[in-house]
């Protein structure tokens, strides 16, 4: 399909879609690869999108930071959540079919975490190098 005959489907079928909702004529589906919301002052506040690993749903504070992220990758369910400065902060995730949740430091590192393994619990505490400084068991 060329670029011209592209364009004109795409031409028809938006003006398809505005004759139905002048009808009141809801749509079925939609379909996008990424949807932006933005607030009133027109500024990106949510955004629902496929990456190369899958979709992911990103929500950001006024100043436009990410607060949070819900989003699958490599099949896997990650939610990752940030501070006012935009730096995450905590991460749950789905690792190998098995939970696991970290938590970070003001520099990024992962300074605690739980997982559930097959052999039971895991709990770590870390220092500001990464070094392990309690576990159990």
């Amino acid at each position: 399909m060329t670029t011209e005959e592209r364009l004109e489907k795409v031409e028809r079928e938006l003006a398809e879609f505005r004759e139905q909702l002048a009808k009141g004529v809801t749509a079925h589906a939609v379909r996008v690869r990424r949807l932006v919301l933005v607030d009133d002052a027109d500024r990106e506040r949510a955004m629902l999108e496929i990456g190369a690993c899958g979709p992911r749903l990103r929500l950001l504070d006024a100043a436009g930071k990410p607060r949070a992220a819900l989003g699958l990758g490599a099949g896997e369910p990650g939610l990752d959540l940030f501070n006012a400065a935009g730096e995450e902060r905590a991460e749950l995730v789905v690792d190998a079919g098995e939970p696991g949740l970290a938590l970070f430091d003001e520099a990024g590192m992962a300074r605690a975490g739980l997982a559930m393994t097959p052999a039971g619990p895991v709990l770590g505490l870390f220092d500001a190098a990464g070094r392990s400084i309690w576990s159990a068991p």
